[in-house]
C-alpha cells in the first residue's frame, strides 16, 4: 500500500482506541458485580473469585505471546484474530448461566489483553513521527480509563437491567470494529524472521500462572499458608528456568539482553510499583467510600463508581499531552511527575479523607499522576528497543504492570481484611494503612523513575521514521528506490 492511498493515522487510532477502551472495560466492569454474579450463578463466595482470577491469569500468559506474534508475523493480521477471539469470548460470557461457562468466556477475553502491545507497535510503525509519542501516550491511558470507567458504569448497568449487560454493551462496540480494522487498518512490513521459542513461552506460562495464582487466591488461603507459599516458590523456579532458557535460545521468545537494557529494566520496575497502586485503587476507593458513615460515606455502588469520575477524566487529559510533554522535556520528567502526583493522592487518601470534596481531589490527582506516568512508561520503553521488538518488550511492559496490580491488591485486601469488625467493615486504621502501603510502593516507583537514562526531548522516535512519513512507508520507499537500480539496467 502506498503512502497516498493509506488510511489517515486518526482513522487508525480510533479503531485502535475503541479496542482498547472495550477491553479494558471489560476487565474492570466485573469487579463490582461480583456479588450479583454469584447469586446468578449459584456459586459460592470464594469461587466466583475465578471471574477475575481466570482473566488475570490468561491475559498475563497471552500478552507477550501476542505482542511476539505480532512482531513477526504482522500486527495487523494477529489484532483481527485477538478481536476475533475477544468477541467471541464476550459473547459466551454474556450468555453464560454456569460457572464453567463464564470462566470459558473469560479466559477468552484474558487472551486479548495482546491488543495493547499490538496497537504501540501499529503507532510506532503507521504514525507520523511527531505524532508517535502522543498516539502511544493517549493509547496506554486509556488503559487506564476504561479500568475506571468499568467501575463507575458498573452499578448502573447491574441495577437497572442485568450482569449480562455488562458483557453485551462492549460486544456491540467489538464486533464492527474488529470488521472495520480488518479493513481499513494497514499492515505493516516491519517484521522479525524467526520462531517462537515454544520451551520458553511454556516455562514463562507456568512461572507466571503459578505466582499470579497464588497471589490472586491469597485472601482465601492466606499469605502464610503451605498452598501459597509452595506456589510462589514453585512458580519462582518456572521463572527462573524460563530466563535460563532464554538466554540458551538461538530464537527467545524475549531477548534477555534487552531486558536487561537499562532503560527497559528500570521502567519495567516502575511499572510494577505503579500497578500495584492503580490497579488497588479502583478496588480500594469504592469500598472505602461504601463503608457506613462511622468510617466512609455509606454510599451505594452506584455513587461510589461517581468518586473514580474525576480520575478518569484526568487520565485522559493528561496522557493526551505525553506528546507535547516528551518533546519538549523527554520521557522522563513526566513519568516521575506522575508517580509523585499519584504518590500525594494516596497520602491524601491515608491522612485526609473526612469529606467527600477531598477523595475528589484525591482521586483527581491520582488520575493526573497516572495518565502522565503510564503514558510516559511505554514511550520509555518504545525509546530504548528496536521497531521488531515493539510488541514483546510491550508486552513484557503491560505484564508487569498487571503481576504488580495483583499483588497491591491481595496486599491491600489483607491488610483490611485484618482489621474488620463485628459489623463486617474494615476500620479506619485499616484503610489508612492501605492507603499508606499503596503510597510507599508509588514512592519508590518514583525514586526508580531517577534511574532511568534521560533522553533529548524529541530525539526519542527520530529513528522511526524520515520526517513526518511513518516507518513503514518509509521501509516501503527505501525498497522500491533500492529495486531502482536494477530496473534501470
Amino acid at each position: 500500500m502506498t503512502a497516498d492511498r493509506r488510511p489517515h493515522f486518526q482513522v487508525t487510532f480510533t479503531l485502535l482506541a475503541l479496542a482498547g477502551i472495550a477491553y479494558a472495560l471489560v476487565q474492570s466492569l466485573v469487579a463490582p458485580a461480583l456479588p450479583d454474579i454469584q447469586l446468578a450463578l449459584n456459586t459460592s463466595v470464594d469461587s466466583v473469585t475465578w471471574v477475575m482470577t481466570a482473566y488475570l491469569l490468561s491475559a498475563s500468559i497471552a500478552t507477550p505471546l501476542i505482542g511476539r506474534f505480532g512482531d513477526t508475523r504482522g500486527k495487523k493480521q494477529v489484532l483481527v484474530v485477538v478481536l476475533v477471539v475477544f468477541c467471541i469470548g464476550t459473547g459466551v460470557s454474556a450468555l453464560a448461566n454456569s460457572l464453567a461457562v463464564m470462566l470459558i468466556g473469560r479466559v477468552a477475553q484474558g487472551a486479548a489483553g495482546g491488543i495493547f502491545p499490538l496497537a504501540f507497535g501499529i503507532i510506532r510503525d503507521e504514525f507520523p513521527r511527531a505524532r508517535v509519542a502522543g498516539g502511544i501516550g493517549l493509547m496506554s491511558a486509556l488503559m487506564g480509563v476504561g479500568g475506571g470507567a468499568g467501575v463507575v458504569l458498573a452499578g448502573p448497568i447491574v441495577e437497572r437491567v442485568s450482569y449480562h449487560y455488562l458483557f453485551w454493551l462492549p460486544l456491540l462496540v467489538l464486533v464492527p470494529v474488529t470488521l472495520a480494522v480488518q479493513l481499513v487498518v494497514p499492515e505493516s512490513p516491519i517484521r522479525v524472521p524467526g520462531r517462537v521459542n515454544w520451551a520458553g513461552a511454556a516455562l514463562m506460562s507456568l512461572g507466571l500462572s503459578c505466582v499470579l495464582l497464588a497471589v490472586s487466591q491469597s485472601r482465601v488461603w492466606h499469605w502464610l499458608s503451605l498452598r501459597t507459599f509452595g506456589l510462589l516458590a514453585i512458580g519462582i523456579v518456572f521463572l527462573v528456568a524460563w530466563v535460563r532458557n532464554e538466554t540458551r535460545s538461538a530464537e527467545p521468545l524475549v531477548d534477555m539482553r534487552m531486558m536487561r537494557i537499562r532503560g527497559v529494566w528500570t521502567t519495567n520496575a516502575v511499572a510494577f510499583l505503579l500497578g500495584f497502586g492503580m490497579y488497588s485503587s479502583f478496588l480500594l476507593v469504592p469500598e472505602f467510600v461504601e463503608t457506613p458513615k462511622d468510617v466512609g460515606f455509606g454510599a451505594s455502588v452506584t455513587d461510589a463508581g461517581l468518586f473514580l469520575v474525576p480520575a478518569t477524566t484526568a487520565m485522559l487529559l493528561f496522557g493526551a499531552q505525553t506528546g507535547r510533554l516528551e518533546r519538549r522535556f523527554g520521557s522522563r520528567p513526566p513519568l516521575v511527575a506522575g508517580a509523585l502526583a499519584a504518590t500525594m493522592s494516596y497520602l491524601l487518601l491515608a491522612f485526609q479523607r473526612d469529606d467527600p470534596w477531598e477523595v475528589y481531589v484525591a482521586t483527581t490527582l491520582f488520575g493526573a499522576g497516572t495518565g502522565l506516568a503510564f503514558a510516559a512508561m511505554v514511550n520509555l520503553i518504545i525509546e530504548n528497543v528496536g521497531a521488531a521488538e515493539t510488541g514483546i518488550a510491550t508486552g513484557m511492559n503491560t505484564v508487569t504492570r498487571m503481576v504488580g496490580g495483583a499483588f497491591g491488591g491481595s496486599i491491600t485486601a489483607s491488610i483490611l481484611a485484618a482489621t474488620v469488625g463485628a459489623d463486617g467493615y474494615a476500620s479506619s486504621s485499616g484503610f489508612t494503612a492501605a492507603f499508606g502501603a499503596l503510597a510507599l510502593a508509588v514512592a519508590c516507583g518514583a525514586l526508580i523513575a531517577l534511574a532511568i537514562p534521560q533522553s533529548r526531548p524529541g530525539d526519542a522516535f527520530v529513528a522511526h521514521g524520515v520526517g513526518d512519513v511513518p516507518v513503514s512507508v518509509a521501509a516501503a520507499l527505501m525498497t522500491e528506490r533500492e529495486r531502482t537500480p536494477e530496473r534501470s539496467r
